[in-house]
């Protein structure tokens, strides 16, 4: 249930990002971004936003149009993972074991890349949800 619950959480982080993509779409995303860094009292200098909006400067509207269609599918896949784990549905078992297992070869090329505490972290609990999936299937089947 506690994965269930997670790929609730990440589907509904993942419409909310859709979400201001599309919002980004229609208006002037460096004003916009300008008004959140003054009202949540952000450094105007900080690295990780000037990296951020670096990062942004390159993107056109037709990349955000892909990148908010692809939000949603996968925001969709996680709630029909949820959904389906929230009910012990044996599918949603298989099918969350094939999401979470079919990244991780990406996973561990980005820590070998750029290795981080946070990557190490998500790889290491991404490893555990398909461990503790596949063990509950087998566990089942017998």
């Amino acid at each position: 249930m506690v994965i269930a619950v997670f790929k609730f959480i990440e589907g509904l982080g993942l419409v909310a990002l859709g979400l201001g993509v599309r919002h980004a779409l229609h208006g002037d995303w460096e004003k916009e971004l300008a008004h959140w860094i003054d009202l949540l009292r952000m450094d105007p200098h900080n690295r990780f936003l000037l990296w951020l909006v670096e990062k942004l400067s390159n993107v056109n509207e037709h990349r955000l149009r892909e990148l908010s269609v692809g939000t949603f599918f996968y925001a969709a896949l996680r709630f029909c993972e949820g959904t389906g784990l929230a009910l012990k549905q044996r599918w949603a078992e298989y099918l969350t074991i094939v999401t979470t297992g079919i990244l991780v070869p990406v996973e561990v090329y980005e820590i070998y890349a750029h290795p981080t505490w946070g990557r190490v972290v998500v790889l290491v609990l991404n490893l555990a949800v398909v461990a503790y999936l596949a063990w509950e299937l087998k566990r089942s089947k017998n």
